[in-house]
């Protein structure tokens, strides 16, 4: 397996100072912020280091109930080879829901949402899983996610979820332990149950981030610095197993380059203390092992990844397809078994309907589905519309500079009944034209200089009568 050691997510905003910090082996990108052929300047020369990229993808929700979208798997697998990667990552999420499988208008979360631990939802999980690595030109690890909700009549615990899907397709994992500890606070799971029932040596790597907890909830920011709880999960970890990378993230806030450092060396420190006990190793000769242990994955380049182990109940035909898709050595004697089925009948529709109505729930206010918590679905539900405002803020941040701060308010307001039925660009152009269809702002400069920003990203002038009518009735639809 790939040996990373210790890492920082590179974020435009801090690309200079991660350029500049001491000790960091790797680094991870979000590859939905990437073009594979004109990558940033600071990973063009983090690479010319020896320092290895990996692409975090957050758009493929393959925990969806449609099968995975070939133009955003190409995409993924175009920037893997473009930053020489030796894996890619994403989540077990669903971003989208509705389409076709439903009849209903498709709609975008702008986040990830949990999956349902169910045996539909595992089998088309594992499918999309299939369909990924079979397109994908390196090795793929899946993310566990923090979660504000709960799924209701759920059949296994997030360990036991893991485990049969890296036993199903091989898959490797990435282990945030953040939100094994968001999880904890908001779904009061136990974060040492599910690493004690997790298959540890799938493990590629670990997210370690920082978060706030507020009424009763916990925040997975990746704004605040990283608490003792969660340093406590990663103590738990690497206690059971040596983390082949450890990756520390942050999004927002970004504190000043010294304190980034600190908290490196932070989990530097429990990360070596803890290996050093699981091995039966003197802390400091652990920690030194460590280091040397990512010099040689820099030597060597850092390319190699064999596929998940399996147990002895996996298959072995699809033991040698899943060292196929990871580029590990074929089996010398396949035994042909019949392949893992594809999803049960009807499931991926059952799963549909289900997540559509979840989503619609939460970003079309249409009534909570029975069985959830209906404040945790109001919480879920003004925090995705918060990352939307911020999101649109930074993809398009004149709109703040015109708006002042009406824009916040506005946004939050066109937000709960206006549901993203794209990316966030196409967001930031439907909220201007809805505004301009209601005359507002009251400010005619501000006005026309909205007006002027819509048309110059629009290329058209405001809609007229008929066209504001078919939007009404398409938006009345999606309320339904």
């Amino acid at each position: 397996m790939t040996e990373l050691g210790i890492g920082i997510g590179w974020r435009p905003e801090i690309a200079e100072a991660v350029e500049a910090l001491p000790g960091v082996d790797w680094v991870e990108v979000v590859a939905e912020n990437i073009c594979a052929d004109h990558l940033p300047d600071s990973l063009a020369r983090l690479r010319e280091r020896g320092v290895t990229v990996v692409p975090h993808g957050v758009s493929l929700g393959l925990g969806g109930a449609d099968r995975p979208d070939p133009a955003r798997l190409a995409a993924l697998g175009e920037k893997a080879v473009a930053l020489g990667a030796p894996l890619v990552t994403e989540h077990i999420a669903f971003v989208r829901a509705g389409g076709p499988l439903t009849a209903t208008p498709l709609l975008e979360a702008g986040h990830l949402l949990p999956v349902p631990r169910t045996r539909d939802a595992l089998d088309v999980l594992c499918e999309n899983v299939r369909i990924a690595q079979d397109a994908l030109p390196v090795p793929l690890a899946l993310e566990n996610i923090a979660a504000l909700i709960a799924w209701p009549g759920e059949e296994m615990t997030e360990g036991q979820f893991l485990a049969e899907l890296v036993e199903r397709t091989g898959v490797r994992l990435l282990v945030d332990v953040a939100n094994l500890h968001t999880n904890h606070v908001n779904r009061g799971e136990d974060p040492a149950r599910a690493l004690s029932e997790l298959p540890v040596e799938a493990i590629a790597y670990v997210h370690v981030a920082g978060g706030v907890e507020r009424d009763g909830v916990w925040h997975d920011t990746h704004a605040h610095p990283v608490p003792k709880p969660v340093l406590d999960v990663l103590a738990d970890l690497t206690s059971r197993v040596s983390p082949p990378g450890v990756l520390l993230e942050r999004d927002d806030d970004f504190p000043p380059a010294a304190e980034l450092a600190a908290e490196l060396e932070t989990v530097r420190t429990v990360v070596g203390t803890r290996s050093a006990r699981a091995k039966g190793l003197p802390p400091a000769r652990a920690e030194s092992r460590a280091r040397g242990r990512v010099g040689t994955a820099h030597a060597h380049g850092a390319r190699s990844l064999e596929p998940a182990p399996r147990r002895a109940v996996a298959d072995p035909l699809l033991i040698g397809a899943g060292a196929r898709a990871s580029g590990g050595p074929m089996p010398s004697a396949p035994v042909v078994h019949e392949p893992d089925p594809a999803p049960r009948a009807g499931a991926r529709q059952r799963l549909a309907v289900t997540q559509a109505a979840l989503l619609s729930a939460l970003v079309a206010g249409t009534p909570v589905p029975e069985g959830f918590d209906t404040r945790r679905i109001g919480v879920q539900s003004r925090a995705l519309a918060a990352k939307r405002a911020g999101v649109v803020a930074k993809v398009a941040p004149e709109l703040p500079e015109i708006l002042g701060k009406g824009f916040r308010p506005a946004f939050l307001a066109y937000a709960r009944s206006r549901p993203m039925t794209g990316g966030y660009r196409r967001d930031a152009l439907d909220f201007v034209e809805h505004l301009l269809l209601a005359d507002r702002p009251e400010d005619p400069a501000a006005r026309r200089r909205l007006t002027e920003w819509w048309q110059d990203r629009s290329g058209s002038r405001p809609p007229g009568r008929a066209t504001r009518l078919v939007r009404a009735a398409r938006h009345a639809l999606v309320r339904r």
